[in-house]
């Protein structure tokens, strides 16, 4: 044991102050917050906005469970990678796969797979040869890419940008791959935001070291995306990316802003969600109107009985404007799209495109998720209310997305693979550090 008796009584000394310093949290304050929500503007710019009306919804799980589910054929999409590696030779390459899982099990669509190889050097004399087209393996089902980033487009981030590339063009290709062998009325869900948000915001960044925007597949990657959301809002079928680990702060960097006298507790807008769907709160926090509890499913917002059976949530947000503070406009890849040489093409309005966002909070987890969906779905009330619908019976039947699960456990490249992907390159070694020997093979990434 590292530390001893004194050692922890000596920490939870200070730890004493600390706790000492904060009263319990007032959910009135978090209520507050909330009807600013309503529309929330800064500098005249709409940065959020209820689509409908403003409610907090409370539904005991295990009626939900035994209801009807919204949509009995779901598939979700995630990627594995072998996160990017480094070699001696100055070499940055990450290796990305991407599949779809389905329920019921579909075993011709989870075997189809995508698999894109993203690489950089800093040398010019390097001539990586990217491939022009896609390389066809397992019978026509598999598809294979290397794309590569040229040296004088990076002079820093590039373990980012080689897994952004790889990461965000695996996952919109396969998607665009296997959108005609989805069933029809059938759910889509994928692993994390619907939009390669990272990739966009340096796609508009006017930096000297870091100049992607020039670089063909960045652009090709901001146009899948849009072929991708063309394709479920002409069939109006649903989509909707979800979020396990939400980390924003635009709305509550926001509401500072437009209120500088407020005193407001939290830095992450998942820290301020927590606290205004916290059942425990419910009878201190809820009221009549839009600030009060609207049951789902006959419970009349009433908390009673162990946190299992419960999930509360939101209602949906549009937030059309502003990733990023001012560095990029807007909430789709249209945004960044007006900085790249071409314009992306869409079939329909910008607007359509606008990111929409609906916040639950699992208290037999104690977790916070988001899921997100173009405005072009969540417009319609009843496609709105069917996809909310979906999410809550998942999450009540299993606590988590069964299909993303599955997904999860397809698309994963372990660290047994990665290690034998490092084998392949025989004219290199990893280029490893003191904590890679100290606690590589404690830590299974």
């Amino acid at each position: 044991m590292t530390l001893e008796p004194v050692h922890m009584h000596k920490i939870s000394e200070l730890a004493e102050r600390i706790d000492q310093s904060f009263e319990a949290d007032d959910p009135k304050t978090a209520v507050d917050v909330y009807k600013l929500l309503e529309e929330l503007k800064i500098e005249g710019k709409v940065i959020l906005k209820a689509v409908d009306r403003l409610f907090r919804g409370m539904v005991r799980t295990e009626l939900m469970a035994q209801g009807e589910d919204p949509y009995p054929v779901t598939y979700a999409c995630d990627s594995g990678s072998t996160n990017p590696r480094t070699y001696d030779s100055g070499l940055f390459v990450d290796f990305c796969h991407c599949g779809l899982a389905a329920t019921p099990t579909d075993l011709d669509v989870q075997r189809c797979r995508t698999i894109v190889c993203a690489a950089y050097s800093s040398s010019q004399k390097i001539a990586m040869r990217a491939t022009s087209g896609w390389e066809i393996f397992d019978e026509g089902l598999g598809r294979a890419k290397l794309v590569t980033i040229a040296p004088d487009e990076l002079k820093r981030k590039a373990p980012d940008m080689v897994h952004s590339f790889a990461m965000y063009l695996a996952e919109s290709e396969h998607l665009l791959f296997m959108k005609d062998r989805l069933e029809p009325d059938s759910f889509f869900i994928m692993d994390g935001p619907i939009y390669p948000k990272q990739l966009m915001y340096w796609m508009v960044l006017d930096d000297d070291e870091v100049r992607i925007r020039q670089n063909p597949d960045a652009r090709k990657i901001l146009q899948n995306y849009i072929d991708v959301m063309d394709h479920f809002l002409e069939k109006k079928s649903p989509v909707v990316g979800f979020v396990k680990n939400p980390t924003d702060v635009q709305i509550m960097d926001s509401v500072r802003k437009k209120r500088e006298a407020f005193d407001l507790p939290w830095l992450l807008d998942a820290q301020f969600f927590r606290n205004l769907l916290s059942p425990e709160k419910a009878g201190r926090a809820s009221g009549n109107g839009h600030n009060g509890w609207h049951s789902n499913n006959g419970n009349n917002g009433k908390h009673n009985g162990p946190r299992s059976a419960y999930i509360t949530y939101t209602n949906w947000f549009l937030q059309p404007n502003r990733y990023y503070e001012k560095m990029l406009n807007g909430t789709s890849p249209l945004a960044a799209g007006d900085v790249v040489q071409q314009k992306l093409r869409h079939r329909f309005p910008p607007e359509d495109y606008a990111l929409c966002f609906f916040m639950l909070y699992v208290p037999s987890k104690d977790v916070v998720f988001k899921v997100e969906a173009p405005y072009g779905l969540i417009k319609d009330d009843f496609l709105r209310m069917q996809i909310t619908k979906k999410v809550l019976f998942d999450l009540s039947l299993h606590g988590f997305p069964l299909t993303l699960t599955k997904a999860d456990h397809l698309a994963k490249i372990r660290k047994v693979e990665r290690q034998e992907i490092d084998k392949f390159f025989e004219n290199m070694n990893p280029d490893i550090t003191y904590n890679d020997t100290r606690w590589g093979k404690l830590n299974d990434i």
